[in-house]
């Protein structure tokens, strides 16, 4: 049986006004944002709800809230290309052999071929491997991509697929 503390410390998933996640709050907090009037519940079937009792109310509160304050959601633009940024693109890793020492950066296509500094052009390499490559595309030096590169993927959809992996195993 869970203690009402134990219930106030479940997590609730925040939505914004365009319902797309914000963060995660204690039941504890949700409640004071429905209160407020600041939030509203978004009841779905397959998601729990706990009953938050006081003296002269019952309050149901879901697993997912939905903020009802208007607030400017800020634009988000894709980075523009840095070597921190494309390390955490690429996991710290070498996309030709996967090691993880003496990174640095390759353009796929050189430069000197015509070959553009954009996030489909750029990744993290080993300098054993870039120095193999050299000024060759990576067929021409024998070296073959582990994944393909793409812009950075907007914050929100890593946080919501991060936040669904977890909650997949609280769903039953």
């Amino acid at each position: 049986m869970k203690t009402s503390t134990n219930v106030l410390q479940q997590p609730v998933l925040v939505l914004s006004r365009s319902y797309l996640p914000v963060g995660r709050i204690t039941v504890r907090e949700a409640v004071c944002l429905i209160a407020r009037g600041k939030a509203e519940p978004v009841i779905v079937e397959h998601l729990p709800c706990w009953p938050v009792r006081s003296v002269g109310c019952v309050l149901v509160v879901p697993a997912q809230i939905c903020l009802t304050a208007a607030s400017v959601e800020r634009l988000w633009k894709v980075p523009p290309v840095t070597r921190k940024e494309l390390f955490a693109r690429d996991g710290h890793t070498c996309q030709y052999c996967g090691a993880q020492r003496h990174l640095s950066i390759d353009h796929v296509l050189p430069r000197s071929r015509g070959g553009t500094h954009t996030w489909q052009n750029v990744v993290t390499a080993c300098a054993s491997c870039n120095n193999r490559k050299g000024d060759r595309t990576p067929e021409e030096a024998g070296l073959k991509l582990r994944v393909r590169p793409r812009p950075p993927v907007h914050p929100a959809i890593t946080f919501a697929a991060k936040l669904w992996a977890g909650q997949e195993a609280c769903v039953g």
